[in-house]
């Protein structure tokens, strides 16, 4: 199998600009250039098995390449932020729930105002929330 290999590098055609470079590779160990790569990924702020992780994590779908788009969202309140006040009747209004009830709720953040939203009602929630100071996610 190690001649198979050779084989197959003696077909891959380096450029002129890039011999240099492979010959040297060439020449290294497996711990060099495990070493080597790991530099590079510190120098340049990548990494090397970033496309793999990417393809790998790619959805299967119908081969068309078109993402389905979601139409359910869970709201949920991050944090309360410094009106609390503000926050609590925002949730007060949005939830129709007691005084007692949304600031049990605004005091135990993070904690899900509304799950499977519309989109429009989700991002409505979230306005109001924000304009109120609190910081909130949509999953």
């Amino acid at each position: 199998m190690s001649e198979d290999k050779k084989e197959e590098q003696k077909k891959v055609e380096v450029p002129a600009k890039f011999k240099g470079i492979v010959e040297e590779v060439e020449k290294m160990s497996v711990l060099d250039l495990s070493e080597l790569v790991s530099i590079l990924e510190d120098k340049f702020g990548v990494s090397a098995a970033a496309p793999v992780a990417a393809m790998a994590a790619a959805p299967a779908g119908d081969g068309n390449g078109a993402a389905e788009e979601k139409t359910s969202f869970n709201v949920e309140l991050t944090a309360t932020g410094s009106n609390k006040i503000g926050v609590i009747k925002a949730l007060r209004e949005i939830t129709q729930l007691g005084l007692k009830e949304a600031k049990d709720m605004a005091d135990g953040a993070p904690a899900m105002v509304k799950e499977a939203a519309s989109k429009e009602e989700a991002e409505e929630m979230k306005a109001k929330l924000t304009e109120a100071g609190a910081t909130v996610t949509l999953k």
